[in-house]
């Protein structure tokens, strides 16, 4: 095997582009060459491969499922942190919370969950200030970081977010070869059900939000995607259900489907229940 390994050509790159971008939304851009390089060749050499061509072959192959998804998951991008994009928590707490209708459980969706950091942040504010039936779906296509989110343990340093009233509420300190860390509580990770889902596939079956975060998302996906992903999300909220997206999203001149409440955040429109 060379010592060298070439980066993938334009043509082999175009074939790893269509197929990331079929099977996670993705849409990686020319200029990202680089990125697919770096971060797929650890799997060539573990595969003992030379080049990326013969790497696609493996990967677009029905035989090797299993390296397609650890190839995807080395291309997702999993940066995340505890009530990242704080006037989000503030307003549904202050503004969000008061109004719901207490008949049924509120259901709320993570729908990029990563490790685990927003669901548990949402969790930690439910459990805090609501004082009703709630539930917390959370979901990621990366498999191996939704196995991280249903451990919550995390570095000391990645929960600087959390408030001292909830770190004293809801995490515990770890302790020996745990030191340095800290650990969600059982009861507050017993409500947050974390699976792995592809936002690329149905959504028939996860039943009806009254809330959906879908922050730093739609930023990879070219508008087409877009369009297509926020028509499933509307399929899966409550009539005048709430999406929340990141601070770097707008759905303006993407869809129709949702009217602005304040910067990133949205509700559906009623009359996408009348027909």
């Amino acid at each position: 095997m060379d010592d060298v390994l070439l980066p993938p050509s334009d043509e082999t790159f175009i074939l790893f582009q269509a197929l990331i971008q079929s099977q996670t939304g993705i849409f990686l851009p020319l200029h990202k060459k680089s990125l697919l390089q770096n971060r797929l060749a650890k799997r060539l050499l573990a595969r003992g491969l030379s080049s990326f061509d013969d790497y696609y072959q493996m990967v677009s192959s029905r035989l090797e499922k299993r390296e397609l998804q650890q190839a995807l998951e080395l291309i997702t991008t999993n940066e995340t942190y505890f009530f990242r994009e704080p006037a989000h928590f503030e307003y549904l707490k202050q503004s969000l919370l008061p109004g719901v209708p207490t008949g049924r459980p509120l259901r709320i969706w993570s729908a990029a969950a990563s490790t685990g950091e927003e669901a548990y942040s949402i969790a930690m504010l439910l459990a805090s200030c609501f004082y009703h039936p709630w539930e917390i779906f959370a979901s990621d296509v990366n498999e191996t970081v939704i196995q991280q989110a249903k451990k919550g343990i995390y570095l000391n340093q990645r929960t600087s977010g959390i408030s001292a009233e909830f770190l004293e509420k809801y995490c515990r300190k770890g302790v020996a070869e745990f030191e340095g860390f800290l650990r969600i509580i059982p009861e507050l990770r017993g409500r947050v059900n974390f699976e792995s889902f592809n936002l690329m596939g149905s959504v028939s079956s996860l039943g009806k939000f009254n809330i959906i975060f879908l922050r730093n998302v739609m930023i990879y996906f070219d508008k087409d995607t877009q369009r297509k992903l926020l028509r499933k999300i509307a399929k899966c909220l409550e009539p005048n259900g709430w999406l929340f997206v990141s601070h770097s999203e707008s759905l303006h001149g993407v869809t129709d489907d949702f009217y602005l409440v304040r910067p990133s955040i949205y509700r559906l429109k009623a009359y996408q229940h009348e027909h």
